[in-house]
């Protein structure tokens, strides 16, 4: 082709791609409007100008050639651009002007002011949808700080923020706040429903996802109080997702250098040092399912005990707090013990190490804490030392422990950590019979235990009366957590419960039952069963979150009372301590338990065993100098070695 024809086509090429003037106009217009409400705003003000301009220019044009549009010479030329613009912003009447051709030109500023006005308003009226639709994504960011964040959602949320309130009644203002991947209004309304008023604390809601740093930013991490994590609710992986909540906070780049205090669940222990990797010494962990476990198994061992747990763990009530007292440096554990009347002293910090349940020899030395049990801060105080009864202490010895039978009606994935567990504290020769609905799991070689399976479906009468559950000395009845929902999971735990107590009238045995229930709402209807204990997972695991997310120095405590290892909580029979009938107050009980190497804080009347309304009977942290007596079948609760 020749040089001069292919000048000729790239020219001709190049002018059919430039865009038109039209084009170009266009273009700019659509950016401009995309640019949001104050470029709208901008545009019909430019208008709105333009307009009156254009008018006021033609007034004056008809003017200076000798025609007053308005019959009137004399008029300034400012009044006649302040009239346009008012017709503008506000048309109305033109009753009022002069000159048909004077009203020609308003009536023409009237209709462009109409035009004008009306987007105006319409584009205003949008804006504010818009504002109001953002705020109700719960986008905006927070500005509070000393608040405590939550960060995913789950049931444990409504307990959590229960527990929190009460906890920030002392406190005045308070804030609460929650970052999930859930509507901001649809949390607000479930929160409201199931924890209702929250007093003096606020609780605020944002909707993100808490892996993502962009979105924790929303809720301003960074001067929270403490921030606990939650799994989703129905995740594949919830330990995967907590982990990587916690890596977002740790390793975020716009961090603050000061520490956090994380909380977090971790329901496998094999991802414990991962989560420990990531969190370091900023996170405190809960092993969920390995609590729920340990604390099935000493609840079915000891009816009364998870009332004891959860009296110490939930802030409505008696509580654990760490303490000063320079008035009692040099004196020995026990005379600490000894020294408050509404406060019962369970253990000292010593070089920030928790000793739970000292020996004697144990003295509380300045720069120590003293650990007590107490209704609140403010009632730790140091009184004249009681004086025990020693004449009044009992000398009987404990019975030496034989094998026991357990039954266990139901399965899920934490009944191989439960077995592990009772596996410590049973003699040689136990036996534990299993019923589930279940294929049969591969269970672990336990020394003391032997595991006996047996499919079955523990809500049939038939199946249960071959069991023969009045020959066990335990039994322990389990949610299928796993693979049912909570509500059908607590209807079959409540149709076996029902069962087990036609049989233990039908035979006049009494049954220790200690039973899982998933749902807190459920337990007051399995009330009617008379059942022992009742180990509610998700409340039991947000109490703990909550007692560790307001102190950190609480982990070490409860990681000790939980453990087969070290000082537990026991419930003793009573006349170990003292005789049936003699009246003592509780200094008493104190000395009796310190004979025996065990710290006393506190009894269960029998009698009141099965009375939701008087706490099934357990008293926490008693005033020492009010005088009672035991009967048969009374408890006292003590910290003691297993």
């Amino acid at each position: 082709m020749p040089a001069v024809q292919t000048l000729h086509v790239f020219f001709l090429k190049d002018s059919m791609n430039k865009p038109s003037a039209g084009e170009r106009f266009r273009y700019w217009f659509d950016n401009w409007m995309a640019r949001g409400t104050i470029a709208l705003i901008s545009l019909l003000g430019i208008a709105t100008v333009v307009l009156v301009l254009v008018v006021f220019g033609l007034v004056q044009l008809f003017t200076l050639f000798g025609l007053y549009p308005n019959d009137d010479p004399k008029t300034n030329p400012l009044d006649t651009l302040w009239g346009n613009l008012m017709r503008t912003l506000d048309p109305g009447t033109m009753g009022g002007d002069t000159g048909w051709l004077f009203r020609l030109f308003m009536l023409i500023i009237t209709i462009g002011g109409l035009i004008i006005v009306a987007s105006l308003i319409g584009i205003i009226s949008g804006a504010f949808d818009s504002k109001v639709e953002d705020l109700r994504k719960g986008r905006s960011k927070v500005l509070e700080s000393d608040h405590t964040l939550i960060l995913g959602w789950s049931p444990k949320v409504f307990p959590i923020i229960s527990e929190i309130v009460i906890a920030n009644e002392s406190r005045g203002k308070s804030f609460i706040v929650v970052l999930a991947d859930k509507d901001k209004v649809e949390m607000e309304d479930e929160i409201f429903a199931k924890v209702g008023k929250t007093g003096k604390t606020r609780i605020i809601c944002r909707t993100g996802d808490p892996m993502d740093l962009t979105d924790l930013d929303v809720v301003n991490p960074y001067t929270a109080r403490s921030i606990i994590l939650l799994a989703p609710d129905g995740s594949p992986d919830p330990d995967a997702d907590i982990i990587k909540t916690a890596l977002a906070l740790t390793n975020n780049p716009r961090r603050n250098p000061a520490p956090y205090h994380i909380v977090g669940e971790i329901a496998e222990e094999s991802n414990l040092e991962a989560a420990n990797l990531v969190g370091r010494d900023e996170a405190h962990w809960v092993l969920g399912t390995d609590l729920i476990g340990r604390i099935t198994v000493q609840s079915c061992r000891q009816s009364g005990l998870s009332v004891v747990y959860s009296e110490l763990l939930d802030f409505d009530g008696d509580e654990i707090y760490f303490t000063e007292q320079p008035s009692l440096y040099g004196k020995s554990y026990f005379e600490t013990q000894l020294a408050f009347t509404d406060s019962t002293v369970i253990g000292i910090v010593k070089a920030g190490v928790v000793q739970l349940n000292c020996t004697d020899t144990a003295v509380y030395e300045a720069g120590d804490q003293l650990i007590v049990i107490a209704e609140d801060d403010s009632t730790v105080k140091v009184a004249a030392p009681g004086t025990p009864v020693a004449a009044s202490v009992s000398t009987k010895k404990a019975p030496k422990a034989k094998p026991e039978r357990t039954l266990v009606l139901g399965y899920n994935s934490g009944l191989h950590g439960m077995l592990r567990e009772l596996n410590e504290y049973v003699s040689e020769g136990s036996v534990v019979t299993v019923l589930a609905d279940a294929e049969k799991p591969t269970f672990a070689a336990l020394p003391n235990l032997k595991v006996d399976f047996k499919r079955g479906d523990a809500t049939s009468r038939a199946v249960l009366d071959a069991l023969k559950p009045e020959k066990y000395d335990h039994i322990i009845v389990l949610a299928y957590r796993d693979t049912l929902d909570a509500q059908r999971a607590d209807s079959k735990t409540l149709i076996t419960l029902l069962q087990l107590r036609d049989i233990e009238e039908r035979t006049g045995v009494d049954l220790n039952i200690v039973s899982e229930m998933l749902d807190d709402r459920n337990r007051e209807l399995a009330e009617v069963t008379n059942a022992d204990d009742f180990i509610v997972s998700d409340k039991l695991i947000s109490l703990v979150l909550s007692q560790v997310s307001e102190n950190k120095k609480l982990t070490e405590v409860f990681q000790t009372l939980f453990s087969a290892d070290g000082p537990e909580v026991y419930l003793n029979d009573s006349d170990l301590y003292v005789a049936a009938g003699t009246s003592v107050d509780f200094y008493t009980v104190l000395e009796a338990a310190r004979r025996r190497g065990e710290t006393a804080i506190g009894y269960r009347f029998a009698a009141h065993a099965r009375d939701s309304h008087k706490s099934y009977g357990v008293h926490v942290n008693p005033k020492k100098g009010e005088s009672f007596s035991f009967s048969a079948g009374d408890k006292v609760i003590v910290l003691a070695e297993g």
